[in-house]
């Protein structure tokens, strides 16, 4: 399941079989929008529901089959709800009737392992209400006071709006500025966009588009070039841009045409900065120049496209490696949020799209196994940038001060 083009902030309903999280999905929503039983396992797989939180705003409801499924057909759903913690901004695990086991201890180690806030809250209050012995030993246990609710009678349910409302991470709803501690009221921005196989008919790649919408809303202008333009542009008009941003495929075009002393990065290394991880990618770009023969890298593109003969992902970020390093290396590509191929212990370096389509959150969560298994990550820019010879002037827009012995290995 992705987030897609939902940027709104994802709150996951999770816990076990028949204690009512279709029943809660409905009472914060405010209309019948989830299938209700007495039979256990009504909901199987997770359902997306778009639900407007009052002095908030939008938010999308997960509603998920039970932790406690069984049987063959059971376990996959489970997988499919555990899957869903990618994508998941804030938690709720819906217990009843003071119960408490192995299935939420696991379900609340791996929130608590993908970095998730949750929030736990004891359902059918209105049949048995949660004991204080019970509070005390989830308190001590958890660190959580389960909060009293039942979907019957609604009470505290001003309260639970204000709690969800609260503990939704402020990175979720809050969207940051891309360019705004670069540009000022008035600056020129240059945007290199070639039209090429992969540009889609009759409009801008995303990235484009959202960079043209960031430098409008900090009053500066946008002037949008093909890379054979931008020469004749600079020498007729004479503008001096405060930025220059380019698709990376043209890193070495956009470098000979804009003059040195304006600064130049690309849309994907923009991204980068915005929502990846770009300490990490810093840190892992040079990782490139120690790639040996046979070592295996993993691509990762957070959408899925028609996939052209000269694919960026597929075929140019692994020749132009291949021809910086000179050795021969096995890549793989995933789409979207597909499993990986094998182990992530497997790869010597993982290469990320700028994750244009997915939150931040979701790149973070794409990131992590890798992170935690000491496999160096970059990005689809920062790689191209580094193998073209460019990378020093392309991150230097975002890196207050460069240390070369950081950069090249």
């Amino acid at each position: 399941m992705s987030k897609g083009r939902d940027a709104k902030p994802h709150i996951g309903i999770y816990g076990r079989r028949n204690n009512g999280k279709s029943s809660l999905i409905n009472c914060l929503a405010g209309q019948d929008i989830a299938i209700v039983s007495e039979q256990a396992g009504t909901t199987t797989d997770p359902v997306k529901k778009s639900f407007e939180i009052t002095g908030f705003g939008p938010v999308i409801l997960v509603d998920t089959a039970g932790i406690d499924d069984s049987g063959e057909l059971g376990q996959k759903r489970v997988e499919r709800t555990l899957r869903t913690l990618g994508i998941i901004d804030l938690a709720l695990l819906v217990i009843t009737g003071n119960s408490w086991g192995d299935f939420e201890y696991d379900l609340v180690k791996k929130f608590k392992d993908q970095d998730v806030p949750f929030i736990i809250i004891h359902n059918k209050s209105d049949i048995l209400a949660p004991t204080q012995a019970f509070r005390e030993q989830l308190e001590y246990n958890i660190g959580k006071v389960p909060f009293e609710f039942s979907t019957v009678d609604r009470r505290n349910f001003e309260e639970l709006i204000q709690l969800i409302k609260e503990s939704i991470p402020e990175h979720s709803y809050k969207t940051p500025t891309l360019l705004g501690d670069l540009i000022k009221q008035g600056d020129i921005v240059i945007l290199i966009t070639p039209i090429d196989v992969e540009a889609p008919e009759g409009r801008l790649i995303l990235p484009q588009v959202q960079a043209i919408r960031d430098i409008l809303d900090n009053d500066a202008v946008a002037i949008v070039l093909k890379e054979r333009e931008v020469d004749a542009f600079l020498k007729r008009t004479s503008v001096k841009p405060a930025l220059a941003i380019t698709d990376s495929q043209v890193f070495v075009k956009a470098d000979a045409s804009i003059p040195q002393d304006i600064p130049l990065t690309s849309f994907s290394i923009m991204l980068a900065r915005f929502k990846g991880d770009f300490d990490n990618y810093l840190k892992g770009t040079p990782k490139i120049s120690a790639l040996k023969d046979g070592d295996r890298v993993l691509l990762l593109e957070s959408c899925t496209h028609h996939v052209a003969c000269d694919d960026i992902g597929r075929t140019k970020i692994p020749r132009w490696i291949n021809n910086f390093t000179g050795k021969k290396i096995i890549y793989d590509v995933v789409a979207g949020l597909d499993t990986l191929p094998r182990p992530i212990t497997d790869y010597s370096l993982l290469i990320q799209c700028g994750g244009c389509m997915i939150t931040r959150k979701q790149l973070h969560n794409r990131l992590l196994p890798a992170l935690r298994a000491g496999i160096p990550v970059t990005n689809y820019g920062m790689a191209i940038a580094y193998v073209q010879g460019i990378y020093k002037r392309a991150i230097a827009p975002f890196v207050k001060s460069i240390d070369d012995k950081a950069i090249y290995l």
